[in-house]
Protein backbone atom coordinates (compact mmCIF):
# COMPACT_ATOMS: atom_id res chain seq x y z
CA UNK A 1 0.00 0.00 0.00
CA UNK A 2 2.92 2.66 0.84
CA UNK A 3 4.70 1.79 -2.61
CA UNK A 4 1.65 2.41 -4.58
CA UNK A 5 1.13 5.37 -2.59
CA UNK A 6 4.76 6.30 -3.40
CA UNK A 7 4.12 5.25 -6.98
CA UNK A 8 1.01 7.53 -7.93
CA UNK A 9 1.66 10.58 -9.99
CA UNK A 10 1.82 13.49 -8.03
CA UNK A 11 -1.51 16.00 -8.13
CA UNK A 12 -1.43 18.77 -9.95
CA UNK A 13 -0.76 22.24 -7.95
CA UNK A 14 -2.61 25.03 -8.95
CA UNK A 15 -0.94 28.18 -8.70
CA UNK A 16 -2.35 31.61 -9.61
CA UNK A 17 0.17 34.19 -11.11
CA UNK A 18 -0.04 37.82 -12.81
CA UNK A 19 1.78 37.41 -16.09
CA UNK A 20 2.58 39.94 -18.92
CA UNK A 21 -0.01 39.93 -21.71
CA UNK A 22 0.01 43.47 -23.06
CA UNK A 23 3.13 45.81 -23.39
CA UNK A 24 2.43 49.72 -22.08
CA UNK A 25 2.54 50.95 -25.94
CA UNK A 26 -0.26 48.55 -26.65
CA UNK A 27 -2.07 49.63 -24.12
CA UNK A 28 -1.94 53.05 -24.67
CA UNK A 29 -3.16 52.91 -28.01
CA UNK A 30 -5.93 50.60 -27.44
CA UNK A 31 -7.76 52.73 -25.35
CA UNK A 32 -7.38 55.32 -27.76
CA UNK A 33 -8.48 53.89 -30.54
CA UNK A 34 -11.28 53.02 -28.07
CA UNK A 35 -12.35 56.65 -27.94
CA UNK A 36 -11.78 57.53 -31.54
CA UNK A 37 -13.94 54.78 -32.94
CA UNK A 38 -17.09 55.93 -30.76
CA UNK A 39 -16.30 59.45 -31.61
CA UNK A 40 -16.08 58.98 -34.93
CA UNK A 41 -19.11 56.63 -34.86
CA UNK A 42 -21.47 58.97 -32.88
CA UNK A 43 -19.92 62.14 -35.58
CA UNK A 44 -20.03 60.15 -38.21
CA UNK A 45 -24.14 58.98 -38.15
CA UNK A 46 -24.69 62.78 -37.92
CA UNK A 47 -22.84 64.05 -41.16
CA UNK A 48 -24.64 60.78 -42.61
CA UNK A 49 -28.22 62.38 -41.53
CA UNK A 50 -27.59 65.00 -43.81
CA UNK A 51 -28.30 62.29 -46.78
CA UNK A 52 -29.07 59.28 -45.67
CA UNK A 53 -28.40 57.58 -48.34
CA UNK A 54 -25.45 55.70 -50.35
CA UNK A 55 -24.67 55.27 -54.26
CA UNK A 56 -22.07 53.61 -56.42
CA UNK A 57 -19.85 55.23 -59.10
CA UNK A 58 -20.25 58.69 -59.55
CA UNK A 59 -24.03 59.32 -58.87
CA UNK A 60 -25.56 61.13 -55.84
CA UNK A 61 -27.93 63.89 -56.90
CA UNK A 62 -31.53 63.47 -55.22
CA UNK A 63 -32.72 61.86 -58.34
CA UNK A 64 -30.48 58.88 -58.25
CA UNK A 65 -32.34 55.79 -57.11
CA UNK A 66 -29.85 54.81 -54.13
CA UNK A 67 -28.64 51.44 -53.11
CA UNK A 68 -29.19 52.21 -49.92
CA UNK A 69 -31.18 54.62 -47.61
CA UNK A 70 -32.81 55.50 -44.47
CA UNK A 71 -35.93 57.46 -44.53
CA UNK A 72 -39.29 58.87 -43.08
CA UNK A 73 -42.82 58.63 -44.77
CA UNK A 74 -45.68 61.32 -43.51
CA UNK A 75 -48.74 59.86 -42.00
CA UNK A 76 -52.46 61.19 -41.75
CA UNK A 77 -52.27 60.17 -38.64
CA UNK A 78 -50.02 58.72 -35.99
CA UNK A 79 -46.04 59.24 -36.31
CA UNK A 80 -44.18 59.28 -39.49
CA UNK A 81 -43.13 55.48 -40.55
CA UNK A 82 -39.61 54.78 -40.79
CA UNK A 83 -37.82 52.98 -43.12
CA UNK A 84 -34.51 51.39 -44.49
CA UNK A 85 -34.37 50.53 -48.00
CA UNK A 86 -32.46 48.26 -50.32
CA UNK A 87 -32.33 49.38 -53.68
CA UNK A 88 -35.82 49.39 -55.37
CA UNK A 89 -36.81 45.44 -53.65
CA UNK A 90 -36.92 45.69 -49.85
CA UNK A 91 -38.03 48.06 -47.58
CA UNK A 92 -38.05 47.44 -43.67
CA UNK A 93 -40.39 49.25 -41.49
CA UNK A 94 -37.95 50.92 -38.69
CA UNK A 95 -40.45 53.29 -36.99
CA UNK A 96 -39.01 54.22 -33.87
CA UNK A 97 -35.57 53.18 -34.21
CA UNK A 98 -34.43 54.62 -37.54
CA UNK A 99 -35.93 57.04 -39.95
CA UNK A 100 -38.87 57.99 -37.55
CA UNK A 101 -37.48 58.51 -33.46
CA UNK A 102 -38.88 60.17 -30.51
CA UNK A 103 -36.82 63.32 -28.53
CA UNK A 104 -36.34 63.00 -24.71
CA UNK A 105 -39.99 65.16 -24.84
CA UNK A 106 -41.77 61.60 -26.38
CA UNK A 107 -42.48 64.27 -29.69
CA UNK A 108 -42.01 62.30 -33.05
CA UNK A 109 -39.15 63.69 -35.55
CA UNK A 110 -37.78 62.32 -39.25
CA UNK A 111 -34.30 61.81 -38.31
CA UNK A 112 -32.07 59.05 -39.85
CA UNK A 113 -30.86 58.15 -35.75
CA UNK A 114 -31.75 58.40 -32.70
CA UNK A 115 -30.54 61.41 -30.99
CA UNK A 116 -28.62 59.85 -28.39
CA UNK A 117 -26.35 57.99 -30.92
CA UNK A 118 -24.86 61.11 -32.55
CA UNK A 119 -22.54 63.64 -31.89
CA UNK A 120 -23.62 66.76 -31.83
CA UNK A 121 -27.30 65.03 -30.42
CA UNK A 122 -29.06 67.85 -32.35
CA UNK A 123 -29.04 68.05 -36.07
CA UNK A 124 -25.54 69.66 -36.75
CA UNK A 125 -23.60 68.76 -39.42
CA UNK A 126 -20.96 71.77 -39.22
CA UNK A 127 -20.20 70.63 -35.36
CA UNK A 128 -20.43 67.12 -36.57
CA UNK A 129 -17.38 67.38 -39.27
CA UNK A 130 -15.29 69.15 -36.77
CA UNK A 131 -15.95 66.29 -34.55
CA UNK A 132 -15.44 64.01 -37.05
CA UNK A 133 -12.09 65.60 -38.49
CA UNK A 134 -10.65 65.87 -34.88
CA UNK A 135 -11.08 62.12 -33.72
CA UNK A 136 -10.39 61.21 -37.70
CA UNK A 137 -6.56 63.19 -37.25
CA UNK A 138 -6.32 61.82 -33.73
CA UNK A 139 -7.22 58.17 -34.98
CA UNK A 140 -4.94 58.50 -37.67
CA UNK A 141 -1.36 59.25 -35.47
CA UNK A 142 -2.63 56.62 -32.76
CA UNK A 143 -2.78 54.04 -35.69
CA UNK A 144 0.84 55.40 -36.83
CA UNK A 145 1.89 55.32 -33.43
CA UNK A 146 0.51 51.61 -33.32
CA UNK A 147 1.80 50.70 -36.37
CA UNK A 148 5.87 51.81 -35.72
CA UNK A 149 6.11 50.51 -32.79
CA UNK A 150 4.30 47.05 -33.68
CA UNK A 151 7.47 46.37 -36.23
CA UNK A 152 9.50 47.68 -33.65
CA UNK A 153 9.22 45.87 -30.73
CA UNK A 154 7.90 42.86 -32.80
CA UNK A 155 4.37 42.83 -31.50
CA UNK A 156 2.85 42.42 -35.09
CA UNK A 157 5.00 39.78 -36.07
CA UNK A 158 5.27 37.64 -32.76
CA UNK A 159 1.35 38.01 -31.33
CA UNK A 160 -0.46 38.90 -34.53
CA UNK A 161 1.22 37.30 -37.62
CA UNK A 162 -0.53 33.33 -37.15
CA UNK A 163 1.78 30.23 -37.79
CA UNK A 164 1.40 27.93 -40.35
CA UNK A 165 -0.15 25.46 -38.13
CA UNK A 166 -2.63 27.74 -36.79
CA UNK A 167 -3.78 28.20 -40.26
CA UNK A 168 -4.22 24.76 -41.38
CA UNK A 169 -7.80 24.02 -42.00
CA UNK A 170 -8.44 21.61 -38.99
CA UNK A 171 -6.87 24.14 -36.24
CA UNK A 172 -9.20 26.90 -37.39
CA UNK A 173 -12.19 24.41 -37.36
CA UNK A 174 -11.08 23.35 -34.07
CA UNK A 175 -10.58 27.08 -32.80
CA UNK A 176 -14.10 27.54 -34.33
CA UNK A 177 -15.96 24.76 -32.37
CA UNK A 178 -13.94 26.10 -29.17
CA UNK A 179 -15.41 29.29 -29.71
CA UNK A 180 -18.99 28.06 -29.73
CA UNK A 181 -18.68 25.87 -26.98
CA UNK A 182 -17.64 29.05 -25.47
CA UNK A 183 -14.38 27.04 -24.63
CA UNK A 184 -11.77 29.79 -23.94
CA UNK A 185 -8.33 28.45 -23.27
CA UNK A 186 -6.56 28.74 -19.63
CA UNK A 187 -3.45 28.62 -17.70
CA UNK A 188 -0.51 29.11 -20.23
CA UNK A 189 -2.72 29.12 -23.64
CA UNK A 190 -4.55 32.43 -22.69
CA UNK A 191 -1.94 34.25 -22.73
CA UNK A 192 -1.46 34.32 -26.79
CA UNK A 193 -4.20 34.48 -29.67
CA UNK A 194 -5.89 32.21 -30.92
CA UNK A 195 -6.14 31.88 -34.56
CA UNK A 196 -9.82 33.27 -35.04
CA UNK A 197 -8.04 36.38 -32.85
CA UNK A 198 -5.11 37.15 -35.02
CA UNK A 199 -7.14 36.82 -38.16
CA UNK A 200 -9.87 39.48 -37.28
CA UNK A 201 -7.26 41.54 -35.13
CA UNK A 202 -5.16 41.57 -38.87
CA UNK A 203 -8.64 41.92 -40.82
CA UNK A 204 -9.16 45.00 -39.00
CA UNK A 205 -5.99 46.66 -38.44
CA UNK A 206 -4.93 45.44 -41.75
CA UNK A 207 -7.76 46.20 -44.21
CA UNK A 208 -10.89 47.89 -42.67
CA UNK A 209 -9.11 50.61 -40.83
CA UNK A 210 -6.68 52.11 -43.67
CA UNK A 211 -10.05 51.11 -46.11
CA UNK A 212 -11.75 53.87 -43.82
CA UNK A 213 -8.90 56.45 -43.62
CA UNK A 214 -8.55 56.47 -47.61
CA UNK A 215 -12.33 56.56 -48.38
CA UNK A 216 -12.55 59.39 -45.52
CA UNK A 217 -9.55 61.36 -47.23
CA UNK A 218 -11.88 60.31 -50.63
CA UNK A 219 -14.38 62.46 -49.28
CA UNK A 220 -12.52 65.50 -49.02
CA UNK A 221 -12.48 68.02 -52.04
CA UNK A 222 -8.96 69.33 -50.52
CA UNK A 223 -7.55 66.17 -49.86
CA UNK A 224 -8.77 64.83 -53.28
CA UNK A 225 -6.78 68.26 -55.08
CA UNK A 226 -3.51 67.15 -53.29
CA UNK A 227 -4.02 63.00 -54.46
CA UNK A 228 -6.62 62.93 -57.38
CA UNK A 229 -5.92 58.97 -57.58
CA UNK A 230 -7.83 58.94 -54.85
CA UNK A 231 -11.25 58.95 -56.62
CA UNK A 232 -10.24 56.82 -59.73
CA UNK A 233 -9.11 54.20 -56.44
CA UNK A 234 -12.61 54.00 -55.61
CA UNK A 235 -14.42 54.72 -58.43
CA UNK A 236 -15.93 58.17 -57.13
CA UNK A 237 -16.59 59.80 -54.58
CA UNK A 238 -19.71 58.21 -53.69
CA UNK A 239 -18.22 54.50 -53.83
CA UNK A 240 -15.61 55.97 -51.39
CA UNK A 241 -18.68 57.22 -49.04
CA UNK A 242 -20.82 54.00 -49.59
CA UNK A 243 -17.23 51.75 -49.06
CA UNK A 244 -16.70 54.10 -45.67
CA UNK A 245 -19.84 53.17 -44.28
CA UNK A 246 -19.94 49.83 -44.61
CA UNK A 247 -16.21 49.13 -43.45
CA UNK A 248 -16.93 51.18 -40.44
CA UNK A 249 -19.83 49.11 -39.52
CA UNK A 250 -17.60 46.03 -39.81
CA UNK A 251 -15.57 47.89 -36.98
CA UNK A 252 -18.51 48.56 -34.95
CA UNK A 253 -19.31 44.26 -35.50
CA UNK A 254 -15.94 43.79 -34.72
CA UNK A 255 -16.23 45.97 -31.40
CA UNK A 256 -19.44 44.39 -29.97
CA UNK A 257 -17.79 41.04 -31.02
CA UNK A 258 -14.92 42.12 -29.04
CA UNK A 259 -16.79 43.06 -26.16
CA UNK A 260 -18.84 39.73 -25.91
CA UNK A 261 -15.82 37.96 -25.66
CA UNK A 262 -14.36 39.67 -23.07
CA UNK A 263 -17.44 39.80 -20.86
CA UNK A 264 -17.95 35.58 -21.56
CA UNK A 265 -14.19 35.34 -20.91
CA UNK A 266 -14.14 37.03 -17.97
CA UNK A 267 -14.46 40.80 -18.07
CA UNK A 268 -12.31 41.53 -14.65
CA UNK A 269 -9.43 39.94 -15.87
CA UNK A 270 -9.64 40.74 -19.58
CA UNK A 271 -10.41 44.65 -18.86
CA UNK A 272 -7.80 44.06 -15.92
CA UNK A 273 -4.62 42.99 -18.09
CA UNK A 274 -5.27 46.03 -20.70
CA UNK A 275 -5.19 48.49 -18.10
CA UNK A 276 -1.93 47.10 -15.98
CA UNK A 277 -0.30 44.97 -18.60
CA UNK A 278 -1.08 41.68 -16.72
CA UNK A 279 -3.21 38.88 -17.34
CA UNK A 280 -4.20 36.26 -14.05
CA UNK A 281 -3.77 32.62 -15.26
CA UNK A 282 -3.92 29.42 -13.32
CA UNK A 283 -0.63 27.23 -13.82
CA UNK A 284 -1.73 23.49 -14.18
CA UNK A 285 1.73 22.18 -14.30
CA UNK A 286 3.12 19.46 -11.26
CA UNK A 287 4.73 22.28 -9.57
CA UNK A 288 3.00 25.05 -9.84
CA UNK A 289 4.99 26.67 -12.35
CA UNK A 290 4.86 28.02 -15.78
CA UNK A 291 6.83 26.78 -18.88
Amino acid sequence: MTESLALAPAAPHRKTVFVPRHALVTRLTHWLNALCIFGLLMSGLNIFMAHPALYWGQYGADADRPAFEIGAESRESGPPKGFVRFGEATTLDTTGVLGAVRDDDGDWHQRAFPYWATLPASRDLSIARRWHFFFAWLFVANLAAYYAFGLINGHLRRDLVPSPAQLRPSALLSDVIHHLKLQFPQGEAARHYNPLQKLAYLGVIGLLLPLVALTGMTMSPGLDAIFPWLIDLFGGRQSARTLHFIAANLIVLFVLVHLAMVVLAGPINEIRSMITGKLKIVSQDPDGSLP
